[in-house]
């Protein structure tokens, strides 16, 4: 098999398997095989071809990692939750001030926010989430 369609080859199977995972590094990776792909069509031996991949793929990583510092992945707070009613059902920890309560359609653990008295059956309003848990309160803000 020839060099540059064996490079190519290992570039186009990280690409698909990049595309089932999607970290991007190994897109990185497909990319420098696609690059020692070109290298082996112009007639470079394979070492140089070796290296060649090696750098591209040591500098495309790089970049990758320098952006990813650059911009990290910022908290998810589901806003469509927010403002929502749940029904207050009954206490886990009333000093924690965590609660059941039921929303849409299914018990949820919640923390209640404020120290006043809260009744079952009461409609409490979603503020925020944490997790799996809501964050509630009696006002809407």
């Amino acid at each position: 098999m020839d060099a540059a369609l064996a490079w190519l080859l290992l570039g186009l199977v990280l690409i698909v398997v990049e595309l089932l995972t999607g970290t991007f590094y190994l897109l990185i990776l497909g990319l420098a095989a696609g690059v020692g792909s070109l290298a082996a069509w112009y007639g470079a031996p394979l070492w140089l071809q070796t290296v060649i991949v090696a750098i591209a793929a040591g500098a495309g990583c790089y970049l990758l990692h320098k952006r990813k510092l650059a911009h990290p992945p910022k908290p998810a707070d589901n806003q469509m939750d927010v403002g929502q009613t749940v029904a207050f059902e009954s206490w886990i920890s009333e000093p924690q001030r965590l609660a059941r309560v039921r929303y849409r359609g299914a018990p949820w653990e919640a923390e209640v926010a404020g120290a006043g008295a809260v009744e079952p059956g009461a409609l409490l309003y979603v503020t925020g989430t944490e997790g799996s848990r809501l964050r509630i309160s009696t006002s809407r803000t």
